[in-house]
Order: structure tokens, then sequence, then C-alpha cells
């Protein structure tokens, strides 16, 4: 049997630099080990697979080369924005069904793809010292932040890093070790950034680390932005809504462009979203 796979770049800025992912439509017949196989095939981070659903649009599932995870961002954004392209979506509102749950995707007539996200569950923190060697800073270097290290998920759990500006750019990753201490910890990765000057465009840089799940480092992650639009809301910029631009993947030589807003009231955060535009590479065909 021969597969089709769109091949996107998500999260790309005036076409250039972004995420890439692979997009399979019509998955509905394929099994969990034939989509691993394919995912391995295409190589990228992530691989998402369309499907059919009787109660919202779509059922759509993700896999990197190694496994299946519940929910990723930036291939969301690869579906909605191949589906657009297609010509089988018009710009509008549409509902996919993930295992972190159902999930709002909005097409705007300019292609761009704004996701709502699961609301943010704060599932614990660390200490500068736990994290420190695993990034290679030592602990006096991430405690001049001030700011706290959190475990947060808006879909997947991420440990969300605060650095000094100027040293973003020198983690260096020991990735067995920061593999061993996610899986001991229940997390997929650490998404560190820096804030950036007040007067740029840009609220903060990142980059985000997964070798537990195959993904060494990433250029564009749609999951961590949102837990990090959280945390800036709730430890950085506290107010009831805020909108943010983040900057993923110039260590990569790959920059890309996030957008994220989160909404709150007097009871907590009530929506999530994150968006951003993707440019069309081609497609792959794969054999199983």
């Amino acid at each position: 049997m021969i597969i089709t796979a769109f091949l996107v770049n998500s999260f790309s800025a005036n076409n250039t630099g972004g995420n890439p992912a692979g997009v399979v439509l019509n998955a509905d017949k394929l099994t969990n080990a034939e989509k691993l196989t394919i995912a391995k095939e295409i190589g990228f981070s992530e691989t998402a697979f369309v499907a059919q659903d009787h109660e919202v649009d779509f059922a759509v599932s993700f896999f990197t080369t190694t496994e299946e995870v519940d929910f990723c961002g930036h291939a969301t954004l690869a579906v909605f924005a191949t589906l657009f392209e297609q010509g089988l979506l018009k710009p509008g509102y549409y509902t996919q069904r993930t295992k972190a749950g159902l999930l709002g995707v909005t097409i705007a007539a300019d292609g761009q793809i704004t996701m709502e996200q699961a609301l943010p569950k704060y599932l614990g923190n660390f200490a500068y010292d736990d994290l420190a060697g695993l990034l290679g800073l030592d602990e006096a270097t991430l405690s001049e932040t001030c700011l706290p290290i959190d475990v947060i998920t808006t879909g997947l759990p991420d440990i969300i890093v605060a650095v000094p500006n100027g040293y973003l750019d020198k983690i260096v990753i020991d990735e067995a070790a920061l593999s061993e201490f996610c899986q001991q910890h229940n997390v997929i990765g650490v998404h560190a950034f820096e804030l950036c000057e007040e007067q740029s465009e840009l609220t903060a840089s990142c980059r985000n680390f997964a070798p537990l799940v195959g993904i060494p480092e990433e250029s564009a992650t749609g999951s961590a932005s949102g837990a990090l639009a959280c945390y800036l809301s709730k430890h950085v910029f506290v107010q009831q809504e805020n909108h943010f631009k983040f900057e993923q993947g110039r260590a990569m030589g790959c920059s890309s462009h996030i957008s994220a807003s989160v909404y709150s009231d007097e009871q907590g955060v009530y929506k999530v979203l994150v968006g951003g535009y993707a440019n069309h590479l081609g497609t792959q065909q794969v054999v199983i």
C-alpha cells in the first residue's frame, strides 16, 4: 500500500523557517504500527494522521519517530493548513478529537491557523540545581532570573525554564541524562526561554528539547508555547488578557514565529490559543 504524506513547515516566518511535520489524510484504516512506520520513514519530529469522527470534524493522532503522543501543536497547524490548501476546508471554526481532548481550530482567510489548547495544569516545580547540569549551565546562572522552574501542560507536560539574556544559545543538553530525568518525572521535555527587550516585537526567544521522544531539539513547539504563555501570564505579565509572540529555532538556523494568547478571569485561565502560518513543502510517498 502506498501512502501519500503532505510535508509542511509549521510556524514559518514569511515562508521561511518553521518546523516540518508530516500529514496523512484519510488515515482511518491505518493501524498504530503502520502509523509509526510511516512517521519513521518521513523522519520529522511529528507526523499527524487525520481520520473521520462521528461527533466532531476530525480525529487526529500524532506520532514521533518513536511513539504516539497525545498532542502536537505544530502538526495540528500542519493538518489544518493542508486541509485548507487542498480546498477541503474553508475559513472557519473546526473541532478535532485528540488524546488531549476536543480542541478547536480556526482557519483565517489568509491561511493563519489558530488552535485552542487544553487549559493549563500546573504539575509541580524544580530547583535550579535540578536542571542546570542537564542544560550545560550552572545553578547561579539560572537563579539570576528569579523565576521558578515549573512543569505545565496545555496538552503535553513540559518543564518551563527561564534563562538570563545571552544564555539561551549557550545551552548544551546532555541528551541521555535529560531523557532519563524526563522519564523519571513523567514529562516530555524542557522548554527554555529568554525574555526579549521591551521594544522588540517578540516576547521571548525559545528552545525546546525532548530527546525522550526522539527530538533532541525542535524548531517550533506549539504545545510548549501554550504552556509558556500560561507561565508568563502567571509569573511575569499578570493581567487578564495577554498576547505573546515567540521565536524558536534560532540556534538551529531555522527561526519560527509562534503567536500565543491567554485569557483569564477571577477563576483562572479559561482560554489558551496558539497560532501561526505554514509553508507547504511538497509530498512524499511511503510504501507500507
